[in-house]
């Protein structure tokens, strides 16, 4: 098979089509299977072959694992320049930060690819890449904290995608060891304090939704090495429940993710270390995996077994993160798995826990 000339095209943040049921790019091709099987010969650019499949993905997620090997075989064959590959990451992380309910499946697909390519250039390899692409978005996290609402949306979508790298991309060492990637751990902690430090609604539900993702292996690794980090962020939520100036939803939100880590983050049992987990031995081994919510509101994950099926019900409903009303009040839209629990007033026991929360802070303040 002849392998086609590389063309490397300038790459573009996708344009959504609002009229498009599930909010996919614009020009989004619903033969891919057709073409992909014939192979790549039908694509002129590498970029219109890899954003092909990212979209096939992101209506599919369940052919992920029948068609990787192959997606992964034919980019070995044509991703041979440095370019390439740079074209090749910045695609992947476009459709990861800007497609709702894609980060789950472009970090899956992030960590396949940086075990998998064999290119390797001077200017680094594939997950050398990543690493710093998703570092240029993490200096300027300051700035787009306090941003307007667009640059604010856009950085909670890169923050929950670094979530999701942080627990998919695996890191393998010269004796086999599996490790998750050091430097992403540092780079949550300081997306934490970032968007705590900007206590707008919006920020604090982003921080919630990443330590609901992340915070049971977050605070294990901080065990491991002695530090009190999961400590310092709760009492930074306890700071922002009493003092900031967020909605009582939000606050309702905060309490409820206090309670969730008093127990343990829901876990029942220590959870097996890292590399020797399996979904046999470790009764948590799901813990991890996102949990998404049917139009019922009954939450699921991967290990369902019908996960495939509900999973496609819900990409075809609205986006993942919610649109603000232009006050900035609305915050209980339809489709975000994190806020269909939230009812218009505080139910009796929140309340009641919440006004024992604000007493017992209060006393810990006056001694």
């Amino acid at each position: 098979m002849a392998k086609p000339q590389v063309v490397v095209a300038p790459v573009l943040m996708s344009k959504l089509s609002v009229n498009a049921p599930e909010f996919y790019p614009s020009g989004y091709s619903s033969n891919y299977t057709e073409s992909y099987e014939d192979g790549c010969e039908d694509y002129p650019t590498l970029s219109e072959y890899v954003q092909d499949f990212l979209n096939h993905l992101t209506e599919q997620p369940g052919s992920f694992e029948t068609e990787i090997e192959q997606f992964a075989e034919t980019l070995n064959g044509w991703v041979t320049t440095d370019d390439a590959l740079q074209e090749l990451v910045e695609l992947i992380y476009q459709q990861a930060t800007s497609i709702p309910n894609f980060s789950y499946m472009g970090a899956r697909l992030c960590n396949y690819l940086s075990h998998h390519l064999t290119i390797s250039p001077q200017s680094g390899n594939f997950r050398q890449l990543l690493l710093q692409r998703c570092r240029t978005e993490y200096e300027v996290k300051d700035q787009a904290a306090k941003g307007d609402e667009v640059t604010r949306k856009r950085f909670h979508a890169f923050v929950l995608f670094l979530g999701e790298l942080y627990l998919n991309l695996e890191i393998k060492g010269t004796n086999g060891q599996v490790t998750r990637a050091d430097i992403l751990q540092v780079g949550l902690r300081e997306l934490l304090n970032a968007l705590f430090s900007n206590p707008m609604d919006d920020n604090l539900i982003c921080a919630v939704k990443l330590l609901k993702l992340t915070g049971s292996v977050l605070e294990d690794a901080w065990k491991e090495k002695g530090k009190t980090d999961m400590e310092e962020i709760i009492q930074r939520i306890e700071n922002v429940v009493l003092d900031a100036n967020c909605s009582r939803d939000v606050k309702q939100m905060l309490l409820k993710l206090v309670e969730l880590r008093s127990s343990n983050w829901g876990r029942v049992h220590a959870t097996s270390t890292y590399r020797e987990a399996t979904p046999e031995n470790d009764p948590n081994y799901f813990m991890n995996e996102p949990t998404f919510y049917t139009s019922d509101g009954v939450p699921f994950t991967a290990a369902d077994p019908d996960y495939q099926e509900k999973y496609q019900e819900l990409l075809e409903r609205e986006d993942f993160f919610p649109d603000y009303e232009e006050n900035g009040t609305d915050l209980s839209g339809a489709g975000d798995p994190y806020l269909d629990d939230i009812d218009d007033e505080m139910d009796p026991e929140i309340e009641e826990a919440y006004e024992k929360f604000c007493l017992e802070s209060e006393r810990k303040r006056k001694q």
